[in-house]
């Protein structure tokens, strides 16, 4: 945006956004870097620690009733209307710029350009899955288009939290949950407590990458509650709930895809570069996973 000239540092200009915590954090610490301010349009059902460290890197944040994304009041649609506004005001220094997070290809390419190399890198291009769950889909698209062509063979995993249609996307072409229909709907934007991934809407950065997924998983609340439970307790890994539905989906999918004292390196991107493990039949119907 600033090569485009879009934006000027220090000049007033505003960077505002739609989004549940992780992107909105990560703008909030590059505007304040950068002499701009975030301004962040959140549900109001998510929780406030994301609200509180936003608002202490600087950002200015609007909690907006769940709604759909038809909603003129629905957090994207909020934010975009609001920079359009801060644009067209006189009375308002500088401009105000939209980074439509699930739309904008800067986004897949990031992780085209940085994510896909770092992890093909760290792992000495060794890789025999690759999991992650999808928001935008920026992640998984990005990372796919960089390390399928290097890595034929590698599997492209999405851990889909439930109440998001991504899952079906990849299995059967269509974006529609069951927890989705008429009448049984409990939460916005998902019927999940997982915040930060799963949609149920077609995006153009998860469209960049989707005919690479190989294979989707569903992942229920519970067993990404439990999950986080095994993680403090195991690994004293304190994280949220994206990052759960992630991790279950990486031993799930080791678990299914190797043979005996077999070997998987994965990958997580928010809190170790990779996990090795190996694992291996004690008895009937008994799985024993050992760590490397």
């Amino acid at each position: 945006a600033e090569q485009q000239g879009l934006l000027t540092p220090n000049s007033g200009d505003m960077i505002y956004e739609g989004t549940v915590g992780s992107t909105g954090i990560s703008l909030a610490t590059v505007c304040r870097a950068r002499g701009y301010t975030a301004y962040i349009c959140m549900p109001s059902d998510v929780s406030l620690e994301k609200s509180s460290l936003l608002r202490k890197l600087g950002a200015v944040v609007e909690r907006v009733p769940p709604a759909p994304i038809i909603d003129p009041m629905h957090f994207v649609n909020r934010a975009r209307s609001l920079a359009a506004e801060h644009t067209a005001d006189p009375a308002k220094r500088g401009r105000g710029y939209f980074a439509d997070q699930f739309e904008n290809e800067a986004n897949w390419l990031a992780h085209f350009d940085g994510t896909g190399p770092e992890i093909y890198t760290q792992c000495d291009g060794k890789l025999n899955a690759f999991v992650a769950g999808a928001g935008t889909g920026g992640t998984i698209a990005g990372v796919a288009r960089y390390l399928k062509p290097r890595l034929p063979d590698l599997q492209i995993v999405l851990a889909d939290p439930q109440g998001s249609g991504l899952y079906n996307r990849i299995k059967y072409g269509v974006m529609f949950n069951k927890k989705e229909k008429e009448g049984t709907r409990r939460r916005q934007q998902i019927d999940s407590i997982v915040e930060g991934i799963g949609i149920n809407r077609v995006t153009a950065n998860f469209e960049a990458g989707r005919e690479l997924v190989d294979d989707a998983m569903k992942v229920t609340d519970e067993q990404a509650l439990a999950m986080a439970r095994w993680l403090v307790e195991n690994d004293g890994i304190f994280v949220g709930s994206s990052s759960c539905v992630n991790c279950d989906r990486r031993w799930e999918t080791g678990l299914q895809q190797l043979g005996r004292h077999s070997k998987l390196q994965r990958v997580k991107n928010d809190i170790q570069p990779t996990i090795n493990f190996s694992t291996e039949k004690k008895g009937k119907g008994t799985t024993r996973v050992k760590l490397a």
